[in-house]
């Protein structure tokens, strides 16, 4: 039998048995994972959960804006596959699925307009603004696709706030989505779910100063 899988992230510095054991979880996904040179046969985007009115403006000085800056990412995130942690050692992506856009930006996009649909203040997306704004948030993406051992979508965010002139809050924020098979469909709909239920959980710290 013949698959294409590809490890271009996988951590390397593991003994035999644990190199073993890494390869038959794989061959198991094998038919789910790879890179081959084809497009992939599905693109998915984050939509978010709820949207601010139609009509309604938010107006207010910049200099009280909350701004909401593009997250890093792990290596493994920071790309246009979705990756799947096949064990602690090995990551692997998953096959005929890509993002539109990487999604450390789409998920800023998420998070401001969820902010947008929880406070009244003026929310900003943009690193020129970082000075200005008196609310700052920026992060790390952890996670966000699928892990194999316990069949489950997972995103996961530290994430900072600093309110100007004031120290640096740092929260680190989770969504598990079980039972999903490993497949494009079902893992594309669990990361939006998992990604807006961390977009809720960040909004409600930020707005609510906690």
């Amino acid at each position: 039998m013949t698959w294409a899988i590809s490890y271009p992230h996988a951590v390397r510095r593991f003994r035999m048995a644990g190199g073993a054991t890494a390869l038959l979880a794989c061959a198991a996904l094998s038919g789910c994972l790879g890179l081959g040179g084809k497009a992939p046969g599905q693109l998915i985007s984050l939509a978010p959960a709820a949207t601010a009115q139609v009509g309604p403006t938010t107006t207010g000085a910049l200099a009280d804006a909350i701004v909401v800056l593009d997250p890093e990412a792990d290596r493994s995130i920071d790309v246009l596959r979705v990756p799947v942690r096949v064990n602690a050692a090995t990551i692997a992506y998953l096959k005929d699925v890509a993002w539109v856009e990487r999604p450390a930006r789409q998920f800023r996009s998420l998070l401001a307009e969820t902010l947008r649909t929880r406070t009244s203040r003026l929310v900003v997306e943009d690193g020129d603004f970082d000075v200005a704004g008196r609310t700052l948030v920026k992060g790390r993406l952890l996670a966000m696709g699928y892990d194999a051992p316990s069949q489950s979508v997972v995103v996961r965010i530290d994430v900072q706030r600093q309110e100007k002139g004031g120290p640096v809050t740092s929260r680190r924020f989770e969504a598990v989505v079980p039972g999903i098979k490993a497949e494009a469909a079902p893992v594309a709909t669990a990361i939006g779910q998992a990604s807006n239920d961390v977009a809720a959980q960040v909004a409600a710290w930020v707005a609510g100063g906690a």
